[in-house]
């Protein structure tokens, strides 16, 4: 998205027979007829994101970013509004336990794809995991040194027996030395312990632990094929036509697994964590608020007081 920035940069600088010499430094002026040319022509998370690809080129270089930040920021509240309906992404909707459990029934979880992507699946969704964090882009992509190993799961117990399931990621988007995710056994059908378990049997992999942990067995081949995120996809659109639900994107994996945990009524600082945000960025996924916000904005004290212990810990 950078690079593509810098491009529309540069275009505009030579349309408009702007020298190379004021191209950086840009001034202010410049910098703002870019924005305002831009508008209404692309999405204002794109404006701004060719706006950040011009800094970043500026940085790189060892040349002055001698920009008004209020007044860039005025600008690009400007392009915001000015952007047309049809430039803005749909919002991605969230995968539900409800649709998670109908889709499961049009899955055969004993056929080795469906076993791998169901177990793939449920693990995204309860560790609010990227699905990209657990399939691989192509066949021949596979790398032991960024992908999720057989040899990358543990079981582990705390002080009170309570189990998590904890899965390294040798490399993530915001975590280069690599960061674990985890989930614990849920009821009803959705569980992902049941689901993992039932992949490890059907895909029983060979005494090698740096395979991919969701490869599966493809017809009669004798090396296991690592599970790509296409192949993920199409599967669970299948499976959902066949459910009469339109499918949904992959991203709505993670988005489902905050909703889910927040409709559970867990503090927003554990979702967060679950989720291994730096920031309060996750709160962009809340889908439902009312039904989040519900039991803080209860009127009865015995009801919000119940909420409370429940859901804030002990004071030490």
């Amino acid at each position: 998205v950078f690079g593509t920035g810098l491009l529309v940069w540069h275009v505009y600088c030579d349309k408009k027979n702007v020298p190379e010499a004021q191209r950086a430094p840009a001034s202010q002026t410049l910098l703002s007829g870019f924005l305002a040319t831009l508008a209404g022509a692309y999405a204002g998370g794109s404006i701004a994101n060719y706006l950040y690809g011009v800094r970043a080129w500026h940085i790189l270089h060892g040349v002055r970013w001698v920009i008004n930040d209020d007044e860039t920021k005025a600008m690009l509240r400007a392009v915001e509004r000015e952007e047309l309906a049809s430039s803005r992404r749909k919002k991605r909707l969230p995968y539900t336990v409800d649709f998670l459990t109908r889709i499961k029934a049009h899955l055969d979880l004993d056929t080795p794809l469906d076993a791998a992507v169901w177990a793939c699946v449920t693990t995204g969704f309860y560790a609010v995991a990227r699905i990209g964090e657990l399939t691989v882009r192509t066949l021949a992509s596979f790398d032991p040194g960024i992908h999720v190993k057989c040899c990358d799961w543990r079981l582990e117990r705390d002080r009170n027996r309570l189990e998590q399931t904890i899965f390294f990621i040798p490399r993530t988007k915001c975590a280069p030395g690599g960061e674990d995710i985890y989930w614990a056994t849920q009821q009803g059908p959705t569980d992902p312990a049941a689901a993992f378990r039932n992949h490890l049997q059907v895909n029983t992999a060979p005494d090698d632990a740096r395979l991919p942990l969701f490869a599966y067995r493809f017809k009669d081949a004798v090396k296991l094929r690592p599970l790509t995120k296409h192949a993920f996809i199409t599967c669970l659109a299948t499976a959902a036509r066949a459910a009469k639900l339109d499918p949904l994107q992959g991203h709505g994996v993670r988005i489902g697994g905050t909703l889910e945990y927040l409709l559970r009524g867990k503090p927003f600082d554990v979702v967060r964590t679950i989720g291994r945000w730096q920031s309060n960025a996750f709160l962009l996924y809340l889908r439902k608020h009312a039904q989040i916000m519900a039991p803080y904005m209860q009127a009865e004290p015995a009801l919000h007081t119940e909420f409370v212990r429940i859901t804030m810990p002990p004071v030490r």
